[in-house]
């Protein structure tokens, strides 16, 4: 993994604006996101991180136990209204794109190219000139940003946030935040930079302590998330389950 600067300023960011990594969801990987809920309250198009979020790191398909729910995304967004934001496909170290047009191959959706790694300036300019290509433009306010890095997707889904609700017409009990919903994934398929997740995560208790606050928005989210999927079926039969199951 290229050396991330982008990524390493943001802690001198937060000295002016620390809720830059307080996500509005906190979720343990997409199958947790009700699409559909979102979709009818009014957000149009989805940005979402690879490695961790969506594959295995380093590889270029999708994690199997997410197709269904990946599916339902899509569905949801309609096609070329999600694409993947990667700080290794897509990217001027991605040399040719070839791995940009594995992913895309395999996971269905655009991968953006993009010369600054997330969260820099011109990631985000380059994320908001695609959806304004789009035949219908989505804005930033229409936009949910899900990835597993602190420093990385939610600060640049907080940093791309307008600060106040879309002039477009809501129904009751389904205003949008201001700005893309920053979603953090905080299961990881696969381990790796232990310690700078360590730091994140530690980081984002410190701010959320601080703000008095686990949320920047008054607006409803609950209602987004869904039960967490029972991943691992428990063996049974054994001592230490049963021991467990007393315990319970």
């Amino acid at each position: 993994m290229p050396l991330n600067i982008p990524g390493i300023l943001v802690p001198f960011h937060l000295l002016r604006n620390p809720r830059l990594v307080i996500p509005h969801l906190i979720v343990k990987d997409i199958r947790q996101i009700d699409f559909l809920a979102l979709r009818n309250a009014g957000y149009r198009g989805a940005v979402f991180d690879k490695d961790n979020c969506l594959t295995i790191p380093y590889k270029d398909t999708l994690v199997p136990e997410l197709e269904d729910a990946w599916r339902e995304c899509r569905e949801a967004f309609g096609e070329g209204n999600v694409i993947i934001v990667s700080n290794s496909a897509g990217t001027k170290f991605d040399a040719g794109g070839i791995q940009a047009e594995s992913v895309s191959h395999h996971i269905s959706v655009p991968v953006l190219r993009h010369d600054t790694l997330k969260p820099g300036y011109s990631c985000i300019a380059s994320t908001r000139a695609y959806f304004s290509s789009l035949r219908v433009p989505i804005l930033d306010d229409e936009l949910i940003v899900v990835g597993d890095r602190i420093f990385t997707d939610v600060v640049m889904a907080n940093r791309m946030r307008s600060g106040f609700t879309s002039s477009l017409s809501c129904a009751p009990g389904q205003a949008r935040i201001g700005g893309p919903l920053a979603i953090w994934t905080d299961g990881v398929w696969q381990k790796e930079s232990t310690m700078m997740r360590w730091t994140e995560r530690r980081l984002l208790d410190m701010v959320r302590k601080w703000t008095r606050h686990g949320e920047t928005s008054s607006v409803g989210t609950d209602t987004f998330v869904r039960e967490p999927p029972f991943t691992h079926p428990r063996k049974t039969g054994s001592a230490l389950t049963k021991l467990l199951d007393m315990m319970r």
